[in-house]
C-alpha cells in the first residue's frame, strides 16, 4: 500500500445523495420566492461551492441577475445575496434528511480504508446546521468520518485548500501528498489541488452527471461511457488526478495505485 494516510471525502453526490439532488429543489423553490425563475440547471452549474457562494454565483449569472432586477427593481448586490441564503439555508436543512442515503459501496469503502488504518475526514459546501441533519443518518448507515469541515466553518472555503489544512491538523496527518481528496465537483476537487493532495473525481454519482440511482443502475456501458468522458473531462480539468465512476470504485483505484509503487 502506497503511504496514503487519509482520505477526505466531500459528501452530497460523493457519499450520500446519488445525483446530488437535495439543494436543486431548495435552490429552485428560495429564488421563486423571489420571484426569479432559475432552472436545476442554474443550480447545478456553482455546485460545490459554500452556498453562500453558490446564490452570488447564481445572481451573477446574466440572465438570472436581469430576472432578480425585473422581479425586485434592482441589480442583485451582497444584501441580495444575504436575503436569498436566509432564505435557502432553513429550506435546506427542512429537506436535506430525505436525501441521506449512502450511494452504494460508500459504507464498504469507509470500512475497507480503516482496515488499512487509514484516517478518514470530509469538507462539503454545506453548513454546519445542514450536516447537523445529516451526520447521524449517514452514521446509521455505516458512514461516520472522523472531521467534518463545514462550509461556515472558516472565512475562506472552496476551492481555497484552507478546509483540507483543517483536515490535515485535525487528522494530524501530513504531507499532503499523502492525502486522496475524493469529490464529484470543480470547486471540491480544486481544494484537493490547492492543498497538494492527490484529487479523485467521481463521475457518475454526482452533480454533474446528475443522474438517479435508478437510471444509473438501468444504463448499459454504452449509456454510461458518454456521460463519463463528458464528467471526467471536467473534473480533470480542474485537476483530478485519477476519476472513478463512484465511491464503490475507491479501493480498486488505490490497490492499482500500490501495485505501481
Amino acid at each position: 500500500m502506497p503511504e496514503f494516510k487519509a482520505v477526505i471525502f466531500d459528501w452530497a453526490g460523493t457519499v450520500i445523495d446519488f445525483g446530488s439532488f437535495a439543494p436543486m429543489g431548495a435552490f429552485v423553490e428560495t429564488f421563486a420566492e423571489f420571484g426569479v425563475e432559475a432552472t436545476i440547471a442554474d443550480a447545478r452549474e456553482p455546485m460545490g461551492l459554500p452556498k453562500r457562494a453558490h446564490i452570488a454565483a447564481m445572481l451573477g449569472e446574466p440572465h438570472i441577475a436581469a430576472r432578480w432586477q425585473e422581479a425586485q427593481g434592482a441589480a442583485p448586490d451582497e444584501a441580495a445575496i444575504d436575503r436569498v441564503y436566509e432564505v435557502f439555508v432553513p429550506r435546506i436543512v427542512e429537506v436535506v434528511g430525505d436525501y441521506c442515503t449512502l450511494i452504494p459501496g460508500a459504507a464498504e469503502t469507509f470500512a475497507w480504508l480503516k482496515a488499512k488504518g487509514m484516517k478518514v475526514g470530509s469538507t462539503t459546501g454545506y453548513t454546519r446546521a445542514i450536516m447537523e441533519r445529516v451526520l447521524p443518518l449517514a452514521a446509521e448507515q455505516g458512514f461516520s468520518p472522523e472531521n467534518l469541515v463545514c462550509a461556515d466553518d472558516l472565512p475562506l472555503g472552496r476551492p481555497t485548500p484552507m478546509g483540507m489544512y483543517k483536515c490535515f491538523l485535525d487528522l494530524m496527518v501530513h504531507p499532503a501528498s499523502a492525502v486522496i481528496k475524493v469529490d464529484d465537483t470543480e470547486p471540491g476537487i480544486a481544494e484537493g489541488v490547492a492543498a497538494g493532495c492527490v484529487t479523485v473525481g467521481v463521475a457518475l454519482s454526482g452533480n454533474e452527471a446528475g443522474l438517479t440511482l435508478e437510471e444509473f443502475l438501468a444504463m448499459d456501458e454504452a449509456g454510461k461511457a458518454p456521460i463519463r468522458e463528458r464528467v471526467s473531462a471536467k473534473l480533470k480539468a480542474a485537476g483530478a488526478t485519477h476519476v472513478i465512476d463512484t465511491v464503490a470504485d475507491l479501493p480498486a483505484l488505490i490497490e492499482r495505485l500500490a501495485r505501481s509503487e
